[in-house]
């Protein structure tokens, strides 16, 4: 046994446990339960963590950087950046997220974020203090002219299962998350296709109507990419795209819930048609995340940074949001308290990402990653295999 962690409360999150007691053995979970049921081994390492709340490490399927870094540059120093940053914010496992560049550029980077996982997965790579990444958020370049948000459009693609086999064996498998805009010629087979694979294909920057987007669901689309965001508006005639991601059960949704992007009021109502099911909390965070205000890079990008708004010749270009902050905001925004919250960061973006069974919670056989909060959900400690900072 490596230790047994204590609390005042635990959330896994789909049930609740007061005074907790969560047993870890090789970096894994072996089992938790209350305080007054089970008898501590004598000479059990105990780390008391007193009136914290303990949850599932957070997982973002949506980031682009942070700490002065993207997750495209080359630099050595930029992923362990970007992953030492998130982790302070109770981020334990993230998906790089890739921004239209041109494709030599991207491959290369694709290449980088395979080597990156691979090193995690073969036990090569020193993960104490850092998240780690479990696959890429390709984001880009199969999206649409009409809707790039800061995409430079010299760099768009149309979806073509050639060029989808090119990114792929560039990464080597490890594409998990793929950002599509269904309406474009090629669209379906792609999507066929990267579905097959075990992708999940997220429509986005996307100027669909509502045949189309219901084409790409029919092909194998389960979720929406930052629902509201770079994306046909909802027309009470034409629904469309974003009809189909608030309305449609079988499609998870992502929101950048900054208050920014998407109106506090819009959060809610977000919330209210996707549930505590169906809701995902991203940051689409990039470089200037937990930087001051000045001009950092997104890609081949460079975006300004003022009073925490990213943008790029006056679009948004992401933003500086933490996950911890978009958790706490859903509370603020909707009024939900913390356990629901929680599970929009946890075992909600798990289960849309396709990961393993029972990943995005505390159970028995997961790993260890978990994170102490506050009452008001800010972090006080996060933990990563077991492994204590």
């Amino acid at each position: 046994m490596d230790c047994i962690i204590a609390a005042q409360r635990l959330y896994t999150p789909l049930q609740a446990v007061e005074r907790p007691l969560v047993f870890i053995a090789d970096g894994r979970i072996a089992k938790f339960s209350r305080r007054d049921e089970e008898q501590i081994p004598a000479g059990a390492k105990v780390v008391d963590l007193e009136d914290s709340i303990l949850v599932p490490g957070f997982i973002d399927m949506h980031i682009h950087g942070g700490a002065g870094h993207d997750v495209m540059e080359p630099a050595a120093e930029a992923l362990p950046a970007v992953e030492k940053l998130l982790f302070r914010h109770g981020v334990t496992s993230y998906f790089p997220t890739t921004v239209t560049a041109s494709v030599d550029l991207t491959l290369a980077a694709l290449e980088r974020l395979a080597g990156a996982i691979e090193q995690f997965e073969q036990g090569r790579r020193e993960f104490s203090g850092r998240a780690r990444p479990l696959g890429i958020h390709l984001e880009g370049p199969f999206i649409s002219h009409k809707r790039p948000g800061v995409h430079p459009l010299k760099d768009l693609l149309p979806p073509t299962l050639e060029m989808f086999e090119k990114f792929w064996q560039a990464a080597r498998g490890h594409i998990k998350v793929l950002t599509i805009a269904p309406e474009l010629e090629g669209a379906k087979e792609v999507i066929t296709e990267a579905a097959r694979r075990g992708v999940c294909v997220s429509m986005g920057h996307s100027d669909a109507d509502t045949k189309a987007a219901q084409s790409g669901i029919t092909a194998g689309a389960r979720h929406a990419t930052h629902t509201f965001n770079a994306m046909r508006p909802l027309d009470h005639r034409e629904p469309g795209i974003l009809g189909e991601a608030l309305a449609d059960e079988r499609l998870t949704a992502e929101i950048i819930a900054d208050g920014v992007h998407v109106d506090p009021l819009v959060v809610e109502l977000f919330l209210r048609a996707k549930g505590p099911d169906a809701s995902v909390l991203v940051t689409d965070a990039t470089a200037a995340t937990g930087m001051p205000n000045g001009k950092y890079r997104l890609g081949s990008l460079e975006v300004d940074v003022i009073d925490g708004k990213c943008t790029s010749n006056g679009k948004l270009a992401g933003s500086v949001l933490t996950l911890d902050q978009a958790v706490r905001n859903v509370i603020k925004f909707a009024k939900w308290d913390l356990q629901q919250a929680v599970r929009l960061a946890t075992v909600n973006p798990a289960r849309a990402a396709g990961l393993p069974a029972n990943m995005g919670t505390i159970h028995p056989g997961v790993a260890a990653d978990m994170v102490a909060l506050g009452a008001s959900g800010e972090v006080r400690r996060t933990i990563v295999q077991g492994r204590l900072e």
